[in-house]
């Protein structure tokens, strides 16, 4: 038995292998950041913190004649996504039913995978997590309603990468109201926007609920770091004679280690000031 105390839960092996995929599957289909920054791990439950590999000197040392340093480390935060689920259903599984009610999974396994995106993308303060855009801030490109002048708003954001001296290829992350209006989006000629975004970008372009508006990185690895220590797992909590509760657990940090690596592209909030965008030929 481990501190997941899976053991005690009254349910068959069947229904915990359904509750499984089911996390699964939601997990895959709404973790977007994975898919774009370095991932270490999972490094176990033991895990507490990420070396920095940096000190700082301590003015008092115990022994005169000592210089004493604090070595410097990043702690990794601790999720729970508690959840209950009908014991019926649990044992209508059992009985080899395919059709049981396990939204409450769904529901809990998008919760975490949104927690662990907006702290990469957004940073997480109270956790030590800075985030893409947050460290970024200053560089966004606005973003507006006119979705026909996208493609020109990448390859603006490619093109200040590439000032950077950051290489490719490079990604494309799109908020939920973003990737809406590009999809619904066409040119005066009927040709889809999103088309001719496809076209700026030479890496993964994904759907990412977790951003607010959008983001163009660079993918060829050592600029961003999420270091997973026990990765997403299923936990049995409690139970009565109606129900069971769940939890889906994990921890993790991230370090944006060169943040100059990804140009936000942001909506202006009210009285924000537009930064402009140049135009640039197409690479």
């Amino acid at each position: 038995m481990n501190d997941l105390y899976r053991e005690l839960a009254p349910m068959a092996e069947e229904a915990w292998k359904q509750i499984e995929d089911q996390a699964k599957q939601t997990l895959k289909l709404h973790l977007a950041a994975r898919k774009l920054v370095d991932f270490v791990g999972p490094l176990g439950w033991q895990a507490s913190a990420v070396s920095l590999g940096h000190s700082q000197a301590l003015s008092n040392a115990p022994v005169p004649g000592v210089e004493a340093a604090l070595r410097r480390t990043q702690p990794l935060v601790e999720t729970k996504v508690p959840f209950e689920l009908s014991r019926n259903e649990l044992e209508s599984i059992a009985r080899g039913a395919r059709d049981a009610d396990l939204q409450p999974v769904i529901d809990a396994a998008k919760s975490g995978a949104l927690t662990e995106d907006k702290a990469i993308f957004h940073g997480y303060a109270a956790a030590n997590i800075q985030g893409i855009c947050e460290a970024n801030a200053d560089k966004a490109l606005p973003l507006i309603d006119n979705y026909v002048e996208f493609p020109r708003l990448v390859a603006e954001a490619i093109s200040r990468l590439r000032d950077a001296g950051v290489d490719g290829p490079y990604a494309l992350a799109l908020g939920r109201q973003c990737f809406t209006g590009l999809t619904q989006t066409t040119t005066s000629g009927g040709y889809p926007v999103m088309q001719h975004v496809r076209r700026e970008i030479d890496g993964p372009m994904i759907w990412a609920p977790a951003v607010d508006g959008g983001v163009v990185l660079s993918v060829r690895g050592g600029d961003f770091e999420l270091t997973v220590g026990r990765d997403f797992s299923l936990g049995y909590h409690d139970h009565d004679e109606a129900r069971v509760w769940l939890y889906l657990q994990q921890s993790f940090t991230f370090r944006p280690l060169l943040p100059e690596a990804a140009i936000p592209l942001s909506y202006a909030k009210a009285g924000s000031p537009l930064v402009a965008v140049r135009k640039t030929s197409r690479a």
